[in-house]
């Protein structure tokens, strides 16, 4: 049988050389790479970016800014969650919610090598430093590497696999995107970047936790003490409520910056919001299903339409204090 060559593609034929002579084509192994970016995290974390960027220029930045802006954010995205399955894959395997990742598989059904999985996120990782600091800006940049090293660093190998508040530290990764949208367009820092990061910040838990919830079993059997893994039903709707009050009080702390248009669909959507953190609550207290996919895509939605909403203030020709 043919031995696997150390590069991917098959000398010009279309095909890549796997261990045990198994060759799949350059196509699969692109789009395996591709799924290892996790596309449909990066989705959410760039629909926090262009927001923010409008917020922070009161206006339509430059398209070739936000194309720039966006591309980095989802290349720095694309690195650490790369990296992240790189690191998780044992985890992963275990998992039926993740066993389907590319680098979970086998070794015999792998379609990609470990290494060069971690090759692809670390190139990911330094091409987005370059496009950002080239074409954007160094504070952009360093940022965005910021992003990358707390994610792999902090929540991944650090905190993750040690403690139940693995995701309330570790989300912090995910906030990232409104201080590097912020900076692209200002060169700095500000306060209102800092409330955009804090309504992220509060609004991880209750939506991973909503998620951890419903594949508590998964999470034990990888020996990860996510919180519903480690504390009853009843301490994580708790939990889930207070961080679900702390994050509508940062959306309506961002009303000043935002104006008024803002903060009426800050209030209609947080109570939206905390209806149903309080029915998942309920229902856990009466002893019922708690259904808590209910509140974790609404919590998608609810984040969506909330920076749709800032976006909408600002391109508004009213609304502004």
């Amino acid at each position: 049988m043919t031995q696997a060559t150390g590069a991917l593609p098959g000398h010009g034929t279309g095909q890549v050389h796997l261990p045990g002579g198994q060759r799949r084509s350059a196509r699969v192994v692109a789009r395996s790479l591709f799924a290892l970016t996790k596309p449909r995290i990066i989705e959410l974390l760039l629909i926090t970016t262009l927001p923010t960027m409008l917020l922070a220029q009161r206006g339509v930045p430059s398209v070739w800014l936000i194309a720039a802006t966006l591309a980095g954010g989802a290349l720095a995205a694309g690195s650490a969650n790369t990296l992240n399955c790189f690191i998780d894959r044992d985890i992963d395997a275990v998992m039926r919610r993740t066993s389907r990742r590319p680098l979970a598989a086998s070794a015999a059904k792998a379609v990609i090598r470990p290494t060069e999985a971690l090759v692809f996120g670390l190139v990911l990782g330094a091409a987005s430093t370059l496009l950002f600091g080239l074409l954007v800006n160094w504070l952009a940049a360093g940022l965005a590497d910021a992003a990358i090293l707390f994610y792999v660093f902090v929540y991944t190998l650090g905190l993750k696999r040690r403690t139940a508040s693995n995701i309330v530290i570790g989300g912090a990764a995910g906030c990232f995107p409104a201080l590097v949208g912020w900076a692209a367009v200002t060169g700095r820092v500000s306060i209102a970047a800092v409330v955009l990061f804090a309504v992220i910040f509060f609004w991880t838990p209750p939506h991973f936790w909503a998620l951890a919830m419903k594949f508590r079993d998964d999470y034990a059997a990888a020996g990860v003490p996510m919180l519903p893994v480690v504390a009853p039903p009843a301490v994580v709707v708790r939990k889930i409520v207070f961080y679900s009050y702390a994050m509508v009080a940062a959306t309506l702390a961002l009303v000043p910056y935002a104006g008024w248009v803002y903060g009426g669909c800050a209030v209609g959507l947080g109570a939206w919001f905390l209806v149903e953190a309080h029915r998942l609550r309920s229902r856990v207290a009466h002893g019922d299903a708690p259904a808590p996919m209910r509140l974790f895509h609404q919590s998608i939605a609810y984040l969506t339409l909330l920076f749709a909403a800032v976006a909408v203030s600002v391109l508004l020709p009213f609304g502004r204090w």
